[in-house]
């Protein structure tokens, strides 16, 4: 069985680690224990500053460290970092293209109990409106770690998104290798293409094994950059397959399936159904449950991978 860590954790640890590599800095929003950059303060303390419960300004703080050359991350939960502070993000960090890493934790349906006021389901589609804003969303611990380095490496604003659950280590840390923009084909297939994106991943890689009961061929490609979205990849995946399922922890309105709808209508239109949140807020409960009522299982991409098989028909 896979060991389950939680990208949050993922995402401490890596700036704990890169902190005695790069001339990173850690700003928080009293949310330490949380966001786990609290692994962060521990190793460098004197990199570590805590901004209270104010992240607007911390985004502005962060925006002046930037400006005086330093790579400052902020930290906090999705609805806080992208939704409270979207002005600062987008009018002192991305207008002047600051380098300004947003690391947002706690996103998502599977931040269960939390409710509805803190499952951020929109903060995809906020970031990837900004103009210049690289926008990733990790799988699982390791791409969560490869994606944090990749930030610091870019120059110029970014935003990660991160989970709260334990979610299974897919990839094998020992030959992984990330590239902001580059999606991964992680199965072949030749009937339908399932391109999903953080927690989804894992479901998509069950239903591909559901399809195959019946006699469909999934292909299943990892997509942790939203933004810039691979275009050639998901045009070559429609060529050849013919239609494409989405699957993302995050409302359709302007997620990744918008992106990915966006990309084919220029390039390769052929049938796309998106798996996500519909038109809703989210609510409190236990995450599989959660999951399972919002449409986010591996049986739902396989409902609507059977849909696009026969829309191509």
């Amino acid at each position: 069985m896979a060991e389950k860590i939680a990208t949050r954790e993922a995402y401490g640890s890596a700036l704990a680690e890169f902190g005695y590599k790069y001339n990173i800095i850690v700003f928080d929003a009293d949310l330490a224990e949380a966001t786990k950059t609290i692994k962060f303060k521990k190793e460098h303390p004197d990199k570590f500053f805590d901004c209270g419960i104010a992240e607007s300004n911390m985004l502005g703080v962060a925006a002046g460290a930037a400006a005086a050359g330093m790579i400052p991350f902020v930290s906090s939960f999705a609805m806080f970092a992208a939704g409270r502070a979207f002005e600062q993000i987008r009018n002192s960090v991305a207008y002047p293209q600051l380098n300004v890493k947003i690391g947002a934790t706690h996103a998502g349906i599977t931040v269960g109990e939390d409710g509805a006021t803190h499952q951020c389901l929109e903060d995809l589609a906020l970031m990837r409106t900004i103009p210049g804003m690289v926008v990733m969303n990790p799988a699982d611990a390791v791409e969560a770690r490869a994606a944090v380095e990749a930030a610091i490496l870019h120059d110029g604003p970014v935003y990660m998104r991160f989970g709260r659950a334990a979610v299974p280590v897919i990839f094998d840390a020992n030959n992984f290798k990330f590239e902001i923009g580059k999606g991964v084909i992680l199965a072949d297939g030749t009937d339908v293409t399932i391109a999903a994106t953080g927690v989804m991943v894992e479901q998509a890689l069950i239903a591909r094994e559901l399809l195959a009961n019946e006699g469909i061929s999934a292909r299943v490609v990892n997509c942790c950059t939203i933004k810039p979205i691979d275009r050639e990849l998901i045009t070559k995946c429609a060529e050849e397959t013919g239609c494409i399922v989405t699957a993302e922890e995050h409302s359709v309105i302007g997620g990744f399936g918008s992106a990915v709808t966006e990309v084919l209508c220029e390039t390769c239109p052929v049938p796309v159904l998106r798996v996500g949140t519909e038109d809703v807020f989210g609510r409190s409960g236990k995450v599989p449950p959660l999951m399972e009522l919002y449409g986010l299982t591996a049986q739902n991409i396989v409902d609507k991978a059977k849909r696009a098989v026969a829309m191509k028909k």
